[in-house]
């Protein structure tokens, strides 16, 4: 013991006691900084019984403790955790999800690029970074809301047919001579890895913690590969926000135009929603909406029906009435199943939805669909703002969402 007083060398025996002993209150000094978190204990005490009867020594209270300082090397620094790749910002970021012991708090887990979220209530949903995705969405019932084929590809090699597919920068094949001309149909968005942004609390959605969970994606030129690029050569930011909530699912889109020159742009939410009967199936909500009819060599029609049922291959792109007096463009969308409701959509900033169903024939065309007859236990529901171009000027903004609740 080097480190004793000279006059205590001649103690022999064997420690009988070790104790910490504190000379200041708070007894534990800690110091941290942005990366690191160290405790050092100011004295320790180490007290001796002798075994050797013939060695005399004073006895151990017979002056004050020997007071010797412990020094401890600071712990190795902490990994901080460095900022998402991706440069943009994150508008209307809420507050982070409060700590609480006493509450449950939503589990989030990223693995293989596939994102899955559980609130305590049993609610999910599951995110593949490759499109952001949405490919599960479980009510606290264990009940699955979405349709996905069962011969989706989930590898990243083409889009994933089922979920909620994001369609961006344009709706359906695109007009050769647009900007998107050159372009996959339905865009870039669905086919290109994006990047997960974190996650935090809901302020739409509920006030706890345990409420809601707000997802974040984003995805820029630096994502895109150099093809792609060239193709639509625009500076933008996406962030795509999908928000769990206790029997809902929220979507936000927020578009910025990050560069100097404008560009033009659709957006649209290609979401199959799970159904048990096609044929039992209607549409409340869009009486008086002009629609393009896909299936009649895309003639123009109007909805004269309150609630749309059903019966063949239905590919319909619905737009707000023309009539002021008519219903608001964007009431809710109601899906009923043998007259129950069974699905509210609600829609802000997104003015037009198509509504589309394969039917038989052409769904036995489609390789990655299956079950074949899966047809009769899907209808897509697809808010978006694709019947004409919306147009953002260098440094503006655009957010579109929609918001799915169950009511099974």
């Amino acid at each position: 013991m080097g480190g004793l007083p000279s006059k205590h060398a001649l103690c022999v025996g064997t420690v009988s006691m070790v104790s910490l002993f504190f000379t200041q209150s708070p007894p534990l000094t800690l110091s941290s900084t942005a990366r690191s978190l160290s405790a050092r204990v100011l004295h320790i005490v180490l007290s001796f019984s002798s075994r050797t009867p013939s060695v005399t020594r004073p006895p151990f209270f017979a002056e004050p403790f020997q007071r010797l300082p412990l020094h401890c090397p600071p712990p190795p620094l902490l990994p901080v955790c460095s900022s998402p790749s991706l440069d943009m910002d994150r508008k209307h970021k809420p507050a982070a999800i409060p700590v609480s012991p006493s509450m449950a708090q939503p589990i989030v887990d990223l693995s293989d690029n596939v994102l899955t979220a559980r609130l305590p209530s049993g609610d999910s949903v599951t995110v593949h970074l490759y499109g952001a995705t949405v490919t599960s969405w479980k009510t606290g019932n264990g009940a699955e809301q979405l349709f996905l084929s069962s011969a989706a590809v989930l590898d990243g090699s083409k889009p994933i047919r089922g979920g909620i597919p994001l369609v961006f920068p344009v709706f359906g094949p695109p007009p050769k001579t647009h900007a998107t001309g050159q372009l996959p149909q339905h865009g870039f968005a669905r086919n290109t890895y994006w990047e997960f942004l974190g996650k935090s609390s809901s302020e739409s959605l509920g006030k706890k913690g345990d409420d809601s969970v707000k997802l974040d994606f984003g995805l820029s030129p630096a994502n895109l590969d150099e093809a792609t690029r060239k193709k639509w050569p625009y500076e933008f930011g996406l962030v795509y926000s999908v928000t769990l909530g206790k029997g809902k699912l929220e979507c936000l889109l927020h578009v910025q135009n990050k560069g100097d020159q404008s560009f033009e742009f659709q957006s649209l939410f290609h979401t199959y929603l799970a159904v048990k009967d096609i044929h039992k199936t209607a549409v409340q909500g869009l009486k008086s909406s002009p629609y393009v009819d896909k299936v009649r060599s895309a003639q123009t029609f109007t909805e004269e029906s309150s609630s749309l049922s059903f019966s063949g291959e239905t590919d319909r792109v619905y737009t707000p009435p023309k009539d002021p007096k008519a219903e608001n463009p964007l009431v809710p969308l109601v899906v009923t199943e043998d007259g129950k409701e069974r699905f509210v959509v609600t829609r802000d900033a997104l003015p037009d939805v198509t509504v589309w169903n394969g039917w038989e024939d052409k769904i036995k065309g489609m390789g990655d669909f299956e079950p074949k007859d899966g047809w009769k236990r899907y209808l897509c529901i697809e808010p978006g703002s694709v019947s004409s171009w919306t147009k953002l000027e260098g440094g503006d903004a655009w957010e579109g969402g929609a918001t799915f609740e169950s009511k099974l």
